[in-house]
């Protein structure tokens, strides 16, 4: 199951119960926030011999954690190189906010009509601590919630967890967005926009809310890149 966002309630991905933690979730984590706050950058080294003496574990915690990070396009595992941090990749954009505007386009388009009060109330929560939030380590966490807090009524575990891998995957990113581009103002609106529509029960007008937030944020990013300012 993907590594849901900081402080996420259980429930948004299915509500099952979280497995134990292990050695690998902490260092999986440690390591993530590095390369997401930006202390760990793209082409940097990460020898695991090193990563496991820090943590003081065995190789193999150090190797699962290296695999998990690789998984969500946090890392590079090179035959030669062994593990790099990836770098900010326009393809990787692409994809992502095209695989979220699919996914999330057809979650919300079943959860919609069947959103809840307590929904909606979630929904409302994140949103306003999103809005107040400028911790960067927790706005893409906020953002995160919000999405899946909309989505979480549409009655397919699996998708929900496709659409948690996205969100992981794409947290770099949505970080970078929010906090360096001066996006937040818009990206707010959006989501104002979007739980309005879904507080009506207005599906179509909310998934295309959706679909052209996605699309403005892939947009901005790529454009940045080519700006040379990411």
């Amino acid at each position: 199951m993907p590594k849901m966002p900081p402080f996420a309630e259980p429930g948004l991905a299915g509500r099952r119960a979280a497995p134990p933690r292990t050695a690998a979730d902490d260092i999986a984590d440690s390591l993530r926030e590095d390369i997401l706050s930006g202390r760990l950058t793209g082409g940097e080294i990460i020898r695991q011999d090193e990563l496991a003496a820090r943590h003081g574990v065995s190789r193999m915690p150090a190797r699962d954690a290296l695999r998990r990070l690789e998984s969500e396009a946090l890392i590079e595992i090179h035959p030669t190189r062994g593990a790099v941090v990836a770098p900010f990749d326009p393809d990787a954009i692409r994809e992502i906010y095209a695989l979220r505007a699919l996914l999330e386009g057809e979650a919300l388009t079943l959860s919609c009509p069947r959103l809840s009060a307590a929904d909606i109330d979630e929904a409302e929560a994140a949103l306003a601590r999103l809005e107040a939030e400028r911790d960067p380590a927790r706005i893409g966490a906020l953002n995160s919630r919000f999405h899946l807090a909309l989505c979480a009524a549409c009655g397919n575990a699996r998708l929900l967890d496709l659409i948690a891998g996205q969100h992981a995957g794409a947290e770099r990113y949505v970080r970078r967005l929010l906090t360096g581009l001066d996006h937040q103002a818009q990206s707010q609106a959006e989501h104002r926009a979007m739980l309005d529509a879904c507080r009506r029960g207005d599906v179509e007008t909310a998934v295309a809310t959706l679909r052209r937030h996605l699309d403005d944020g892939g947009r901005r990013l790529l454009a940045t890149m080519r700006e040379g300012g990411a």
